[in-house]
């Protein structure tokens, strides 16, 4: 179990992802409880894995949970590879201080990647601001879904898992 220093960077996890991947799951960075656990979505009341459970039926262990989306060529992944952020709240992302994940080379290695599926609207903006002016990722369809947060509590649980269904496609 990782215990993040809050004087440091936290530092994302790498992507869960098999070779012939075709959408993409971008997060932001890991909360500090998923630093703690070493597993993304890691906060209980975190909507990722109930809805993942949802569209898959499959539940059980992390391992399990991680398999079922690769199995179905759903690949795992947070914008950033690291930044300062007091907290787990995406609004506390310090940019000046945020560098991002290697897309250019997880796009080569994962080239049949055609949808890139953002978990909140902060993802996307991130993606925006730091991988777009590197990488031409132009080509593949990019959707913004509702953040499974349980900060975002505007909308509920069958509102979000409908919004992922029809962009999962699982």
């Amino acid at each position: 179990m990782i215990r993040p220093d809050p004087n440091r960077p936290s530092r994302g996890f790498p992507p869960i992802a098999c070779g012939d991947a075709r959408i993409l799951v971008l997060g932001s960075l890991p909360s500090r409880r998923s630093l703690q656990a070493g597993e993304y979505y890691a906060h209980p009341r975190n909507a990722f894995w109930p809805i993942v459970a949802a569209l898959t039926g499959v539940s059980g262990g992390y391992a399990r949970r991680c398999a079922s989306l690769t199995e179905r060529r759903v690949a795992l992944w947070d914008v950033l590879e690291s930044s300062e952020r007091p907290g787990s709240l995406d609004a506390a992302i310090r940019q000046d201080t945020a560098r991002a994940n290697d897309f250019e080379t997880f796009f080569r290695e994962h080239s049949h990647v055609e949808r890139i599926c953002f978990n909140g609207r902060t993802a996307a903006q991130l993606f925006r601001k730091f991988v777009d002016p590197v990488i031409d990722a132009s080509g593949r369809q990019q959707l913004v879904l509702p953040s499974t947060s349980p900060a975002y509590a505007a909308m509920p649980f069958d509102a979000k898992l409908a919004h992922w269904r029809a962009a999962l496609d699982l």
